[in-house]
């Protein structure tokens, strides 16, 4: 079978490879075009004509949130939205069958307020990144073909082999042997194995699922405390965690608002409040009771590669 991946040099663009190559013939559509095993061919944005016939296209170009709030709204409209339009607006003229968009949880809500997260909810997304990703998702729902099968995944945080982001902040804290002084914060938040993500993909590139949104999780949700002491163990060390009081806390997130410090206000929230997230709607349409990896095994392979 033939695949377009879009982003195809990207984090989950790499492990899709990885995981698709022995099986289909891969080719690319990103803004940078290297060589790379198991890519057939890499296209440009302005190649699109001289693409091949595929059957699946799977897009993951996008813009990535951007916690210290430099990067200017335009910019993920024009990449998150715009792009979308044009991969998807080709697709329905191709002989593809099979479109996978990969949105975002922050698409329906950027804050849970304690609830579990479902596809039931009306969207509200906050800020330019979800607001961009929900744009897309309108644009794609809008214009369906009835002959085509078309898949929103909005999976949560993803973390595998290429992680980048907040985990390995995390993870530099404990690295050093510094002490994780959020400890007074209680939560819950999912995440979402690459290997999960590449388990779902297969499935949907495998089997006819009805179109629609799916969020895509690990079964169980973690409390930050919790990833600390899965780290110390990975390296076999004792978590040192510290419950500085929440209000102190806050404010030196404010104080890294005005310079640009490692901890702001964005990236405390993201850190200690809860978000999580239902897959329930994905396992049922593939048929299956769990997913294939756990949060934990899944977490402990990615910060083993951290080490690396």
């Amino acid at each position: 079978m033939n695949i377009l991946i879009t982003g195809v040099h990207g984090f989950v663009g790499n492990n899709l490879v990885s995981a698709l190559k022995n099986k289909h013939t891969i080719y690319g559509l990103d803004i940078v075009k290297p060589s790379k095993e198991g890519i057939n061919r890499t296209y440009g944005w302005d190649e699109l004509d001289k693409i091949p016939q595929v059957e699946v296209m799977i897009h993951l170009a996008g813009k990535a949130h951007d916690t210290k709030k430099q990067t200017e709204a335009k910019a993920y409209f024009e990449i998150n939205t715009g792009l979308t339009k044009k991969i998807f607006d080709w697709f329905q003229t191709s002989t593809a069958k099979k479109f996978i968009f990969f949105s975002s949880v922050k698409a329906a809500a950027e804050s849970t307020e304690g609830k579990i997260l479902t596809e039931e909810i009306i969207p509200n997304p906050k800020g330019p990144y979800g607001e961009s990703k929900l744009a897309a998702e309108k644009y794609i729902i809008e214009h369906l073909s009835a002959n085509k099968l078309v898949y929103i995944l909005r999976p949560c945080m993803i973390h595998g082999s290429g992680n980048k982001g907040n985990l390995n902040l995390l993870y530099k804290i404990q690295q050093n042997g510094l002490p994780w002084p959020l400890g007074a914060f209680e939560n819950k938040r999912s995440v979402c194995s690459v290997y999960n993500i590449l388990f779902v993909v297969q499935q949907l590139i495998d089997k006819n699922i009805v179109s629609g949104v799916y969020q895509v999780a690990d079964d169980e949700a973690l409390s930050t405390n919790e990833l600390i002491r899965l780290m110390a163990s990975t390296r076999n060390k004792e978590a040192r965690i510290w419950k500085m009081p929440a209000k102190l806390v806050t404010i030196i997130a404010r104080i890294g608002d005005l310079f640009h410090f490692p901890l702001n206000s964005e990236r405390l929230r993201k850190l200690t409040e809860s978000y999580v997230v239902s897959n329930q709607k994905i396992k049922n349409a593939i048929g299956v009771k769990q997913m294939p990896e756990s949060a934990v095994k899944g977490l402990t392979k990615t910060f083993t590669l951290f080490e690396t």
